[in-house]
C-alpha cells in the first residue's frame, strides 16, 4: 500500500474497493506536498509580491492536479533537502528544476519527461573572450550549484584549476561578477531567464555548447504507483493539448 501524505479536505473520503487491492487510492480533493524551490527562476521560485512558490514547474502540477483529481499544496524546499524532504514524507511530490538522472531514479521515481535543456556558460561582462567548449576554459576556475548534475562533469574533465560549489546561482553570479571565478554553470533556461530581467555584470555565452544534457521531470517516492501515473496521465494530456507548450512559453524559455 502506497503511504504518502494525504491531506483530506471534508470530513472523511471512503477509500475505492480497489484500494485495498492495488495500494491507497487518490480520491478526489486530495491535497498533495509539492517541494519547490525558491530560487530556481523561472521554473520554481519565491514570488515576493504574494509570499508564493510560482514558476513553470508550478503551473505544471497544477495544470496536472486539476485534471488528475488532486490539489498541490507547494512549500519552499531548498534544493539539498529535495529528495530528503521526499523520502522522508515531509512532501510528497518534487516539482523542480531536477533532472531525471540515473543516481536519482535508484532513490525516487521520476515522471515522464517535462522540459530538456543542458548547462549555461557565463562569464563577466568584460570578458570578451570565445567559448565554445570545456577546452577554451582550460586552467580557470569555475563555480556551479549544489547537487546539481554538473559538477562531476566538469571535475572529472580536468580543465579546471578548480570547481567550487554554490548554493545558489545567485551566488555564483555574484563572485563571477566580483572576480572571484573566472566562470559559472547553471541550467541555461534559468541563467538565461536571470540575466533577462535586469542590468546584471555577467553574460550568457552565446556560443558555448552544454556538455550535460537532462530532461526536467516531476518525482515521487517509488512505491507510489498509483500517484506517479496519475501525473504521467495529466502530463500526456497537457502535452496532447498544447497546455504544457503554454506554459513554457508563459515564462519566456521556450
Amino acid at each position: 500500500m502506497t503511504h504518502f501524505t494525504r491531506i483530506v479536505r471534508g470530513a472523511t473520503v471512503a477509500l475505492l474497493t480497489s484500494g485495498f487491492l492495488t495500494g491507497t487510492a487518490i480520491a478526489q480533493d486530495v491535497a498533495l506536498k509539492v517541494g519547490s524551490t525558491p530560487s530556481g527562476v523561472p521554473f520554481t521560485f519565491l514570488d515576493v509580491k504574494t509570499n508564493q512558490i510560482s514558476g513553470v514547474m508550478v503551473d505544471i502540477i497544477t495544470a496536472i492536479g486539476e485534471a488528475e483529481g488532486f490539489t498541490p499544496e507547494v512549500e519552499a524546499t531548498q534544493w539539498s533537502a529535495l529528495i530528503p524532504s521526499l523520502t522522508s514524507g515531509k512532501i510528497d511530490i518534487i516539482a523542480a528544476a531536477m533532472y531525471a538522472t540515473e543516481e536519482r531514479a535508484k532513490v525516487v521515481a521520476f515522471s515522464d519527461p517535462v522540459y530538456t535543456y543542458g548547462e549555461g556558460l557565463f562569464v563577466k561582462n568584460d570578458d570578451t573572450g570565445t567559448y565554445k567548449s570545456l577546452d577554451d576554459l582550460d586552467g580557470k576556475v569555475a563555480g556551479a550549484q549544489v547537487g546539481t548534475a554538473y559538477i562531476e562533469p566538469l571535475k572529472a574533465s580536468g580543465k579546471f584549476k578548480e570547481v567550487k560549489v554554490y548554493d545558489t546561482i545567485a551566488d555564483i553570479m555574484r563572485d563571477v561578477s566580483l572576480g572571484r571565478i573566472d566562470a559559472g554553470f547553471g541550467d541555461r533556461p534559468i541563467v538565461a531567464y536571470q540575466l533577462s530581467q535586469g542590468a546584471s555584470d555577467v553574460r550568457l555565452v552565446q556560443e558555448y555548447e552544454s556538455q550535460v544534457t537532462g530532461s526536467v521531470a516531476i518525482a515521487v517516492r517509488q512505491d507510489d504507483t498509483e500517484l506517479l501515473a496519475k501525473i504521467n496521465a495529466g502530463l500526456a494530456m497537457l502535452k496532447e493539448s498544447g497546455k504544457l507548450d503554454e506554459i513554457v512559453a508563459k515564462w519566456g524559455i521556450n
